[in-house]
């Protein structure tokens, strides 16, 4: 499938939980024109305590730079866990650009401001040492993760299941942190005069209207295996990479409209498999 834009976020290279065999076969299966990196792609904060390189994770740096070689565009959003890069912003590493956020126009004409998202979050931005105690906490769960990802595969469970995505859609307090990030970038991004925001940073996918802006998180590759697409006509989607291809046909929505991702979109065991509280939509031009 040929897209106009791939927008990909929290892949967490450099630790066990990145899993990077999946983002290979969805970038296999999605050329495009416009490459956005937003940021966490490589976890320099977790390969600090230890390092874990897969020869699947080389071959995603390969695969991004040969896009970028041959023609694609292809942008780097620095996060907090590759935050070393902002100090580069603006300048081209093997023809790839580093920007600490950007301003996409859509084919449709709409403007969406691209930012990893870690600025409105009030942990990581005052409170350092909470945050990266939460994600040794996190790594760990992820770890366990693997033990129960290999325990469903012997007992024939169907679809992908995230301890880590459990836990949070379970905890009050991490849904009311998603909100809150949620509404703080929205409000940001009206008060710009934009139509939305793409980010990512709290590893929950969404696309969510919200009295005429668009919000929209292009989720991770630990857990829920997520990226945003841009068709030629400036609809977004979000993808799963771990759906099977005949589940991904969506119907079309009417001008001006967002409309729900088919069920079939939806793995089996309905909302309990999914990483987090998120809202699967697709937008269409005015």
């Amino acid at each position: 499938m040929h897209v106009r834009s791939i927008f990909i976020s929290d892949v967490h290279l450099g630790t066990r939980g990145c899993q990077a065999e999946r983002l290979l076969d969805f970038l296999r299966d999605h050329e495009s024109d416009n490459l956005f990196l937003i940021g966490d792609i490589i976890d320099f904060w977790s390969m600090n305590r230890g390092i874990h390189w897969t020869p699947a994770q080389n071959t995603v740096v390969q695969k991004i730079l040969r896009r970028a070689r041959h023609g694609q565009r292809v942008m780097l959003i620095p996060g907090n866990h590759d935050e070393a890069m902002r100090e580069y912003d603006g300048v081209s590493f093997g023809d790839i650009e580093v920007r600490l956020e950007h301003i996409h126009v859509a084919a449709d004409g709409r403007r969406y401001l691209l930012l990893h998202g870690d600025e409105f979050d009030q942990v990581t931005r005052y409170h350092r040492w909470l945050a990266v105690i939460g994600d040794i906490g996190y790594n760990l769960l992820v770890r366990v993760n693997a033990t129960l990802s290999r325990l469903r595969r012997l007992l024939r469970r169907p679809g992908y299941w995230s301890l880590a995505g459990y836990a949070k859609s379970r905890v009050k307090r991490a849904v009311s942190f998603v909100f809150d990030f949620e509404d703080s970038l929205i409000h940001a991004v009206r008060e710009r005069g934009l139509d939305g925001v793409i980010c990512g940073h709290i590893h929950c996918a969404a696309i969510r209207p919200v009295e005429g802006v668009v919000y929209v998180n292009c989720g991770d590759w630990v857990d829920s295996c997520t990226a945003i697409v841009e068709h030629h006509d400036g609809r977004l989607e979000l993808v799963r990479a771990w759906q099977p291809a005949a589940a991904a046909a969506a119907t079309e929505a009417l001008p001006g409209a967002v409309s729900p991702v088919p069920a079939p979109r939806i793995p089996p065991g309905s909302f309990d498999d999914l990483p987090c509280p998120i809202i699967l939509t697709r937008t269409t031009a005015p």
